[in-house]
């Protein structure tokens, strides 16, 4: 159950807390997104707006064969192309090379992820939920489970993660993925990507 939002968006809550301590949840168009986002990340993997501790890889789930399954090669593509960060931060997972279910095991052995000393995982990935729930960016503790939400089985991956709910889920997720509205997920990659800018260079 979740607790009572601080705003709200057209009628919707804008930002969601979990009484729990669980994840916290923001919609694509709540005001101040990318500073929330930077906030959260930092939360996630406890460390400081701009000043990291360990080395930071930030590791984008998905496909450019699915519009759906596009939000996390968008935002790697993002990230590269952002040239304040390039220095500071690894991209794993864009349009050109992107990392998905069939080279997601491989990725993480070559990259070395899972090994001591590697430093902060930050994975992103797209999701299905309920229908109040597309348009929502999820920030939350702990290694991100791809493919779940089309019932495969995928090596855990991550320090923290980031979620976007793209379109419904529960029937047919392969076809809702690839029936997604382009639109929806270009704007979440567009803010999930200032997020982590705002991270990293503590400008929150």
């Amino acid at each position: 159950m979740e607790s009572k939002p601080d705003a709200t968006y057209e009628g919707r809550p804008a930002i969601l807390r979990s009484p729990s301590s669980g994840p916290t949840r923001a919609h694509v168009d709540s005001p101040n997104l990318s500073a929330w986002l930077a906030r959260e990340i930092a939360g996630s993997l406890s460390d400081p707006l701009g000043v990291r501790c360990q080395p930071l890889t930030v590791v984008c789930i998905g496909t450019d064969r699915s519009t759906g399954d596009a939000l996390g090669p968008l935002v790697g593509t993002r990230l590269a192309e952002w040239r304040s960060v390039h220095d500071r931060i690894r991209v794993v997972g864009t349009l050109d090379e992107p990392v998905h279910a069939g080279n997601l095991r491989g990725a993480i052995e070559a990259l070395g992820l899972a090994r001591p000393g590697s430093g902060h995982v930050l994975a992103v990935d797209a999701c299905l939920g309920r229908v109040g729930s597309i348009g929502y960016i999820t920030v939350g503790e702990g290694p991100l489970k791809p493919g779940a939400g089309v019932n495969k089985e995928l090596p855990p991956i991550g320090d923290a993660y980031i979620t976007g709910v793209v379109n419904v889920g529960g029937f047919m997720e392969y076809l809702v993925l690839q029936n997604t509205r382009l639109s929806l997920v270009i704007k979440m990659a567009d803010a999930i990507a200032r997020g982590v800018v705002a991270y990293v260079t503590g400008q929150a």
